[in-house]
């Protein structure tokens, strides 16, 4: 087994993946971000590599035609419209601003939330980009406050997500945030604090609760492992090549490949999963969640 760290760059993550390569890495679980599974993507299909990405979400993971690009997750185009029906029912009449972190996770994510939100006949009174990595938001809050949005739609990570609704709170501004998996973390909570009582998100379900993974949930806790989602999403994409290698009765990334496109039903932690033609899982099950205080600890809780 091969293990690299592309420390979220798509430029180590290109190098990670020729590294992949030269060890005669035949399967690969990664990558994490959508702007670093692309790139890396491309090397994958030009030296017989079949790679499952637990998390990246952008459509273009799959939408290039590549033999050897799969997901144990949705994509964004699915999770933008959820968001986009959710703000379309529940905020009808309010003022909306979309705010993005320009990464092409983040970005496009918002991309899509906008598009379904636009297509429904909503119109944002505000549409601004940040810089990942400051810690400083607060001309965007000002602008925020000056545009009297209800609701704030961030597609980006968590640490920003945090900052930026924990200075909304300190400066007054009462509206409420709304982003995707990006913000499913922990630290999100943490950083936030008050600020992030009653921030929405798309996300996927907790996988640590499904029958299906009791016994790896079991299994991790024991080995001191966290059971995040991003954990079990991983552990499922492992099972899947595991069960299409034995099933495709050959260790062969192009027979494999063909076996998963078969649309074939796979057992994972996730429940039974399989793919189209894209790569694509036909389960995608994005949830809408609420960040709520629970016995004093923020804690992200489904929305019935």
């Amino acid at each position: 087994m091969s293990i690299g760290d592309d420390v979220s760059d798509p430029k180590q993550g290109v190098s990670v993946a020729n590294k992949f390569v030269a060890d005669g890495v035949h399967y690969v679980v990664g990558h994490y971000n959508s702007g670093v599974t692309i790139p890396a993507s491309e090397v994958y299909a030009e030296n017989g590599v079949l790679f499952v990405t637990p998390t990246a979400t952008n459509p273009m993971v799959t939408e290039r035609g590549l033999w050897n690009a799969f997901r144990a997750c949705g994509r964004d185009d699915q999770q933008g419209s959820i968001a986009a029906k959710l703000v379309l029912d529940r905020f009808k009449d309010k003022k909306i601003a979309i705010v993005d972190d320009k990464s092409t996770a983040g970005k496009g994510l918002a991309d899509e939330m906008a598009k379904a939100y636009n297509a429904g006949g909503g119109k944002e009174v505000l549409h601004e980009e940040v810089n990942p990595g400051e810690k400083d938001y607060s001309p965007l809050v000002t602008r925020i406050k000056q545009s009297g949005a209800d609701l704030v739609y961030y597609g980006g990570q968590h640490t920003e997500a945090g900052l930026i609704v924990r200075q909304m709170h300190d400066q007054g501004v009462t509206a409420i945030l709304m982003g995707g998996d990006g913000i499913s973390n922990s630290e999100f909570g943490a950083i936030g604090g008050d600020g992030a009582v009653g921030t929405l998100m798309t996300s996927f379900p907790d996988p640590a609760t499904f029958a299906e993974a009791k016994d790896a949930v079991a299994d991790l806790r024991a080995k001191n492992v966290p059971t995040e989602a991003v954990t079990l999403y991983a552990y499922a994409a492992t099972q899947i090549l595991a069960e299409a290698i034995a099933k495709a009765k050959a260790d062969d990334p192009k027979a494999v490949s063909d076996y998963l496109h078969s649309g074939a039903g796979i057992s994972t932690v996730l429940g039974s999963i399989s793919y189209d033609d894209k790569g694509d899982i036909k389960q995608p099950g994005f949830v809408v969640f609420e960040w709520q205080k629970v016995d004093g600890k923020l804690t992200p809780v489904a929305l019935k």
